[in-house]
């Protein structure tokens, strides 16, 4: 019987094979089974499924950590490994083995290639029948066998889907899965079960690339008479043209999308929209999300990765994001990219021109860019682009703005008094004196308002870039 899950406490697990980076399609499986333990006041667990001793390093392992560590998705408990069960799950074997719902299949390689052989050259179905499956354990061989699970020869498997409602297997569709190799190791669709089991997972939330799977795994579970998880098989991601997510769309690794300076939050966000949806919201909090989150929202059809819905989540995330806390994160997202972050009086310029940055920034680097008014070195050079406004006239009317910008109040409206009546002056819109002074400040055409960056920077340094500019 599947779990009551009004009842019981709530489990989830992610289990990942560790490839050597946290896959995004991963990311949004760990980001839905957290959510909704998290919702729940149940537990998630993590079991990294490093039965392939080839690609199961500890770098590969420690990837996958990585990835969770930055996206915030914590876990209870110890990091499960799979492998370190394998004695567990050929005990699991053997019980089945005991209970008849298992037997001993001593055909070789050859034999079960010959039989398909045969089946494909006279139309019939190529799944292997062992001949063994009913066999007197007396005619058993002294000779390697491996345990395969004894599947009903008709009738049918119903998985009673959370996501995909109830799906319908012929089990003449079902061979008798392999258990337990001739060596004596498990495979891994019995390793699945049994840790889920010994685990206590209640809702098992992966990917549809599994759902035949289940049909499977259900005839172990039901063999040793335990209860069945819900099941939630999400559809995969895609990628914009709506083909299977590869490399040819971009990233595939959540630490890709850290090092481009994507806010933890606003990955959490948009994952969380890849698939399932609340209403109409777009933009929700980790509260929002793990209050809303529930399997009867996501969707049955692949869902989209879309680069720019993604950077405009990233973006309102910066924006909504405490300035304390976003300093740290940009912090830790300069130390590992080499991006530059300021120090001495350039951090404190930085700090507080970070209001008004973060408003209209939807990555770690375009805010970085638009601070550069603040991190540059001065004297300020200013670019091509920008020099161009730089001429004899625009440079005669910095100058006379100088010493009047030394007795003004540092207000934004007295300043902007000054430097329309300035312009006016001189028969200029004050967009004909941005330019110049965008220029002397930033050494950039594109920047901040002027004014804001006056109000960083402080009426000596101000002065001073524009005194600079009136000269060079």
């Amino acid at each position: 019987m599947p779990h009551d899950a009004s009842s019981a406490p709530v489990v989830t697990r992610f289990a990942p094979s560790p490839t050597g980076f946290l896959h995004i399609g991963g990311a949004r499986t760990a980001l839905f089974n957290w959510l909704f333990a998290r919702g729940r006041g149940g537990k998630f667990l993590l079991r990294i499924e490093d039965t392939d001793r080839a690609r199961s390093t500890p770098e590969a392992t420690q990837a996958i950590l990585d990835g969770l560590s930055w996206l915030g998705l914590d876990h209870d408990g110890e990091v499960i490994s799979q492998a370190a069960g394998a004695a567990r799950h050929a005990e699991v074997a053997h019980e089945l083995l005991a209970r008849s719902a298992a037997y001993k299949c001593f055909s070789t390689q050859d034999e079960i290639q010959a039989f398909r052989d045969a089946a494909k050259a006279e139309g019939r179905s190529t799944l292997f029948q062992s001949p063994w499956r009913d066999a007197d354990p007396a005619t058993h061989p002294d000779a390697p066998f491996v345990i395969r699970l004894r599947t009903p020869l008709d009738g049918t498997t119903v998985i009673k889907d959370a996501v995909q409602g109830d799906v319908t297997i012929r089990n003449d569709q079902l061979d008798d899965m392999i258990l337990l190799r001739s060596d004596g190791t498990p495979v891994y669709m019995l390793a699945v079960v049994v840790d889920d089991h010994d685990m206590g997972v209640t809702h098992v939330i992966r990917g549809d690339d599994h759902l035949n799977n289940a049909a499977r795994q259900m005839g172990i579970y039901s063999a040793m008479g335990w209860d069945m998880p819900v099941w939630a098989h999400i559809p995969l991601i895609h990628g914009p043209d709506g083909k299977k997510l590869s490399k040819r769309h971009g990233a595939l690794g959540v630490e890709e999308y850290r090092d481009m300076g994507y806010p933890a939050a606003g990955m959490r966000n948009y994952l969380a929209r890849l698939g399932w949806s609340h209403g109409d919201d777009e933009f929700f909090t980790d509260a929002q999300a793990q209050d809303w989150f529930g399997l009867d929202g996501i969707g049955k059809s692949p869902a989209r990765l879309d680069f720019k819905k993604m950077a405009n989540i990233s973006g309102q995330h910066i924006a909504a994001a405490d300035d304390a806390a976003l300093l740290k994160e940009i912090a830790v997202f300069a130390a590992q990219t080499g991006a530059p972050l300021p120090d001495g009086p350039r951090a404190a310029w930085f700090s507080q021109a970070l209001p008004v940055l973060k408003k209209s920034a939807k990555t770690f680097p375009e805010l970085i860019e638009k601070a550069n008014f603040a991190l540059a070195e001065t004297p300020i050079t200013p670019d091509e682009k920008s020099s161009k406004s730089l001429d004899d006239v625009s440079r005669s009317i910095l100058s006379e703005l100088t010493p009047q910008l030394q007795n003004v109040s540092w207000q934004r409206d007295d300043l902007e008094a000054l430097l329309t009546s300035v312009a006016e002056g001189h028969g200029l819109g004050f967009g004909k004196l941005a330019a110049p002074l965008r220029a002397a400040l930033a050494g950039r055409a594109a920047t901040p308002s002027v004014f804001d960056m006056m109000l960083v920077l402080g009426r000596d340094e101000s002065v001073a870039r524009i005194a600079h500019a009136a000269r060079i």
